[in-house]
């Protein structure tokens, strides 16, 4: 896996209607949509979940490549979800070898936890593709604004959540220069065992933590030189504003966590 296959944090420009809705209603669609894939539980909910999804993601006008793209990271994690659920759950026998038995029930759990785990994966990458790092921000300290009655940070919680979303692509870039300067030096980073191979990647270990705290330190003194001292006095140069668009946004989500609660008791 090629290090450019990692978007996480990443957005892509554009102006299809999903790009220009309120990053809160944006925010607030996210998690009910996560809620409503727990709440699943057979495979009509799935279904109704998953065609939400494959609806947004038409509707923002990214290419489905970016998305399995962005997917690549996480193969072995489904992979490996999958084979347990696989393997270790009870009920009809399908086939059998030794310790390792394949049950219906087995079959039907690995497909639901890999569906899950997908469109999790995808309803979050949707929200960074189609949302701006500090629209996110804004977004986000906007909706956490009453946790400061209680005393909660959430200026500084927004901002080092923008900063981390920021630097991502940044670090990605850093570390593909690295291992590029290092193989130009010899480096062989293919061949080996597990061990081996865990020691070569102590050359880009180092100069990239180097690197990250340099660009640390260098983003700290400039927010220093611009009197940069936290949430106190501070303005937005964007304000939000909630459209039409978002309560109807807001409300689908009610309606869609309730369908699938309605289909949880139906057992569907």
């Amino acid at each position: 896996m090629a290090l450019k296959d990692i978007t996480l944090g990443q957005y892509f420009p554009g102006n299809s209607l999903l790009h220009r809705f309120d990053p809160r209603s944006k925010i607030l669609f996210t998690v009910f949509y996560i809620a409503a894939i727990f709440l699943c539980r057979w495979v009509v909910s799935y279904g109704f979940v998953l065609a939400v999804l494959l609806v947004f993601i038409a509707i923002s006008h990214v290419k489905p490549k970016v998305f399995l793209k962005g997917m690549k990271p996480v193969v072995f994690i489904v992979i490996f979800t999958a084979i347990l659920n696989l393997f270790y759950t009870g009920g009809h026998v399908l086939w059998s070898y030794g310790i390792f038995k394949i049950t219906e029930e087995g079959l039907w759990k690995a497909g639901f936890m890999v569906l899950r785990i997908l469109m999790l994966i995808c309803c979050t990458l949707l929200l960074t593709y189609t949302t701006s790092p500090i629209l996110l921000t804004d977004g986000l300290e906007r909706l956490l604004r009453p946790l400061k009655r209680f005393g909660f940070p959430v200026h500084e919680l927004s901002m080092m959540m923008s900063i981390a979303l920021r630097f991502i692509p940044t670090l990605i870039q850093e570390t593909d220069k690295i291992i590029s300067a290092q193989k130009a030096r010899g480096a062989d980073f293919d061949s080996g065992n597990l061990i081996q191979k865990a020691k070569a990647l102590i050359p880009i270990l180092i100069p990239l933590f180097i690197s990250s705290f340099r660009r640390a330190e260098e983003l700290a003194i400039a927010m220093e030189c611009r009197c940069y001292h936290g949430d106190e006095g501070r303005t937005s140069l964007r304000q939000l504003k909630m459209a039409p668009r978002d309560w109807v946004l807001i409300g689908f989500c009610v309606v869609m966590v309730a369908a699938v609660i309605a289909l949880r008791i139906l057992g569907l």
